[in-house]
């Protein structure tokens, strides 16, 4: 009599069961909803990609760079002057709003030193120059800044400005202080920059994270 194969469809032990079609189906996609959900956890928590849409912060960053930014360092350290961060503006600051009962600042006059106490739900990149308690003045694009506790004014070391000189918008003579945990924000390129010069410092709150690395384009790929 022939020994023929057993007709029996229980896997034996160590054999890997053959998978439907439907299950493999849902397989795939539980695998891509979980990476889809991680990569926006990811993105919501930890660090999220920009593009840099203006040349405000040249020559540190190009238009059409991308930078990453570290959400839950804000969190664990704060921010700290001389940091890029990404933050929500005061309301109104693309209409160059300024202060509670909003108004124009007049370049080369006296620089905003109250935000409008609305934040607005667009993104703006800058350069940290000074922070809670401190006094700030600009001249020739440099900013000078007194730390809250010490005596005398600080110019920033600066190598990283693109530099302008007696254009009005360099020079506001005038010091102004930062009010109680707020974040005083210019460009880098100090000609060119629509900042807290003219719509005041952005409380902490309003601060999204620190940009800490370029990754594109290729060639200036790198820490900041």
């Amino acid at each position: 009599m022939w020994k023929g194969l057993s007709m029996s469809t229980a896997a034996e032990p160590g054999e890997e069961k053959i998978k439907s079609p439907t299950g493999r189906v849902v397989e795939f996609l539980v695998i891509v909803a979980v990476a889809v959900g991680l990569a926006f956890g990811v993105q919501a928590w930890l660090v999220k990609p920009y593009r840099i849409p203006s040349g405000s912060m040249e020559p540190t960053l190009a238009i059409g760079q991308r930078v990453l930014v570290n959400r839950i360092g804000m969190h664990i350290n704060g921010p700290h002057v001389g940091e890029i961060v990404v933050f929500h503006p005061p309301e109104g600051a693309e209409q160059g709003a300024c202060g509670p009962l909003p108004h124009r600042v007049t370049p080369g006059s006296t620089m905003c030193s109250q935000p409008v106490p609305k934040q607005s739900g667009v993104n703006f990149i800058k350069r940290i120059v000074a922070g809670p308690g401190d006094e700030i003045y600009v001249a020739e694009g440099h900013a000078f800044r007194r730390a809250a506790g010490t005596s005398g004014f600080v110019r920033e070391k600066d190598s990283y400005i693109r530099a302008c000189d007696s254009v009005p918008e360099c020079n506001f003579p005038k010091p102004i202080k930062v009010p109680a945990d707020h974040w005083f924000m210019m460009g880098d390129n100090r000609g060119e920059s629509d900042d807290s010069r003219f719509w005041g410092p952005v409380p902490r709150g309003w601060i999204i994270g620190g940009a800490f690395a370029t990754y594109w384009p290729l060639d200036r790929i790198g820490a900041l």
